[in-house]
């Protein structure tokens, strides 16, 4: 499993974010405080608090490379 964090700060990133990641055949969890969703859900990420960074938890062992460089966009240092 790779950490790392991502901003979602408007409507289209999310939409777009979800749109990537749901072409990976992998479990994507985004965790904000005690609450952990699933990533591929656009309903289950509106429930968060989309005006700071959260985590993104990416459950992968083959292939994190090609994961990280869609997921380069919104990923915040």
């Amino acid at each position: 499993m790779k950490t790392v964090k991502i901003s979602l700060n408007s409507i289209d990133k999310v939409k777009a974010f979800v749109n990537d990641i749901t072409k990976f055949d992998t479990d994507f969890d985004l965790v904000s405080g005690r609450y952990v969703i699933d990533a591929k859900s656009i309903m289950g990420i509106f429930s968060l608090d989309l005006s700071k960074p959260i985590d993104l938890n990416v459950h992968c062992e083959d292939g994190i490379e090609n994961v990280l460089d869609v997921l380069k966009p919104y990923i915040v240092e």
